[in-house]
């Protein structure tokens, strides 16, 4: 038995050092990237299987040329990918100039965005705030407009940087925006699930560098902010949606910043550049940050990414400067090398680094490049993959990797990478055990596309013994991977703030096989139903103040579920026995 673990295990072992041992080299495959036409000034790119054929896409609102200003781009523009690093856009809607996040946030299963942006053009409802969000229908051509109340903190000038979280852990994706350039600040909206937004925290005035992004520095479960403001460069979560800075001895005014675990300890470090220098840090405790940069450049670069390049497991850095990317490979305590640079013909405006679009397993990147002589600088969308060949079936989970703590009811995204002979069809499986690696197991995704991110809400349930298992198959084969090290659930803890006069908390009674709620304050409330293993089997949401009997809009079969009740900043769950179908 002994031989055969070992055996397995130099097996596995093996397989990684023959992944890693193949150098990192890329090739430019823009096929279809040279339309639309697009003039200069920054944006933001995303990556995000929009139209869920398996195959990422390139998403953005453009650059300082939408809507049409001496270029031919405009709108919400969705780049298809075909799974080979060619191209098919679709433009949609008469705005643009800005940042972009992609999630789901009415949870119907299809990715949404959420843009800020400085030209909101448009005539009718999409496109004519500084920030909104969009619901998509799968198609990746249609877009909805569901932000009503958002740009409404004293935004008058223009946002930027986007980005998606579920800041006060309720089961839905929340959204943060930053001021394009100066002065209107940064802000927090909260999702109350119907298509309106309520402003949480944030600021005006100060200048930005544009881009915000979302980590958990100091592993307390709660989602903070990685800003680019000249008033602070991360700010601590509480898990309400409000925010404490938390910069210490970072500077600020940086750029390009990205998050990750580089160290393997379940919390994120940050990257980005300032006064072109490449740097990595991580939070050591109150306002503390230690460097870990070893080897990194002290100019020329003005964006970051952090990702598992090769797949060894240890996190690797890519930076986009004049004339270069370059990439740096980890060993997962800040020492950093080399690896490889490719030539650029200028300067970046855009660089995202986060998808595998050509399935070999490796990382891929797009970068948006201001190319030409002066006075001719027109920006030019390009795309390059990793070449390393496609041989054998893998998959290899990104994020989370273990340690972290997520909260339970919360949204988060899980990432991967993965290898798929050529031409063939594949899917993904995911399932959790908070039990250890070993199982039980529960399905939360039976035939995923195989496109690197899926967005999951945590069950309501403690464990420090939870595990993550992926699992890719093609007609013929099936290869997983599952987190080496175990990751936390928690249930955070709520503190009340109703006004006076009202009631503490929500009240749920079973009576018999009926719950009853009673809820006094007023405002969204969300209801959910999971099962003993922490399967989500259901939602529902309400408008208080509510008082009466609840049912759920599936019937459940017998068993022992848990009702939970989310109002304000309050969260109730009780027991509830089903006996037999309604």
């Amino acid at each position: 038995m002994r031989w055969i673990l070992w055996i397995t295990l130099f097996s596995v072992f093996s397989g990684i050092l023959a992944l890693d041992a193949q150098p990192l080299s890329y090739q430019e495959s823009s096929i279809g990237l040279q339309y639309p036409q697009w003039e200069g000034g920054w944006t933001e790119l995303e990556f995000g299987d929009i139209n869920a054929d398996g195959n990422p896409d390139i998403v953005t609102i453009g650059d300082h040329g939408s809507p049409y200003i001496n270029a031919t781009e405009h709108g919400i523009m969705v780049f298809f990918g075909n799974g080979q690093g060619a191209w098919t856009v679709q433009m949609t809607g008469n705005f643009g100039y800005g940042g972009i996040a992609i999630g789901d946030v009415n949870n119907d299963g299809f990715w949404d965005v959420g843009y800020g942006m400085h030209h909101n053009y448009s005539n009718t409802d999409l496109g004519d705030q500084l920030i909104e969000v969009a619901l998509g229908d799968g198609s990746g051509t249609n877009w909805i407009p569901w932000d009503d109340g958002l740009a409404t903190a004293g935004e008058d000038w223009g946002m930027f940087g986007t980005d998606f979280a579920d800041f006060n852990e309720d089961g839905l994706l929340d959204l943060v925006s930053i001021s394009f350039g100066c002065c209107a600040g940064l802000h927090v909206y909260l999702n109350q699930g119907d298509g309106t937004w309520v402003h949480a925290w944030g600021f005006l005035g100060g200048n930005s560098n544009l881009l915000v992004t979302t980590g958990d520095f100091n592993r307390d479960g709660h989602i903070d902010l990685a800003t680019t403001s000249e008033y602070g460069t991360v700010y601590f979560g509480d898990g309400t949606g409000s925010f404490a800075n938390a910069s210490g001895n970072l500077p600020t005014s940086v750029d390009g910043p990205s998050v990750g675990d580089v160290d393997g300890d379940g919390a994120d470090e940050i990257a980005f550049t300032y006064n072109g220098q490449v740097q990595v840090w991580k939070w050591t405790g109150g306002t503390t940050w230690q460097s870990l940069s070893s080897g990194l450049p002290t100019t020329g670069y003005t964006f970051t990414e952090l990702g598992d390049l090769n797949g060894d497991g240890f996190l690797d850095l890519m930076a986009a400067g004049d004339h270069i990317v370059s990439a740096w490979l980890g060993d997962g305590t800040g020492t950093w090398t080399l690896a490889t640079q490719i030539p650029l013909a200028g300067d970046p405006q855009a660089f995202r680094a986060s998808t595998d679009a050509d399935h070999n397993g490796r990382i891929d990147f797009a970068v948006l490049v201001e190319e030409g002589t002066w006075p001719s600088y027109q920006n030019v969308l390009r795309f390059f993959k990793e070449t390393h060949p496609a041989e054998s079936l893998r998959i290899h989970l990104q994020d989370p990797r273990g340690g972290e703590r997520l909260p339970a009811g919360s949204v988060r995204f899980l990432t991967w990478t993965s290898e798929v002979p050529s031409g063939l069809p594949s899917w993904v499986r995911i399932d959790l055990s908070v039990d250890g690696p070993d199982g039980p197991w529960t399905s939360l995704a039976d035939s995923s596309p195989n496109a690197g991110r899926f967005q999951w809400t945590v069950p309501s349930l403690t464990s420090s013994t939870c595990y993550l298992r992926l699992t890719v198959r093609t007609p013929s084969d099936s290869a997983q991977d599952l987190n080496p090290v175990p990751f936390e659930i928690f249930m955070p803890e709520r503190v009340a703030e109703a006004p006076p006069g009202e009631r503490l908390s929500p009240q749920v009674l079973i009576l018999g096989t009926t719950p009853l709620l009673q809820i006094p304050f007023a405002g969204p409330v969300l209801v959910r139903v999971w099962d003993s293993t922490g399967r989500l089997h259901g939602a529902d949401l309400l408008q208080g103040p509510y008082q009466g009997p609840w049912h759920p809009r599936s019937p459940l079969p017998p068993g022992l579920y848990f009702l939970e009740v989310r109002a304000r900043s309050v969260h109730v769950s009780v027991p509830w026995w089903v006996y037999s179908s309604p």
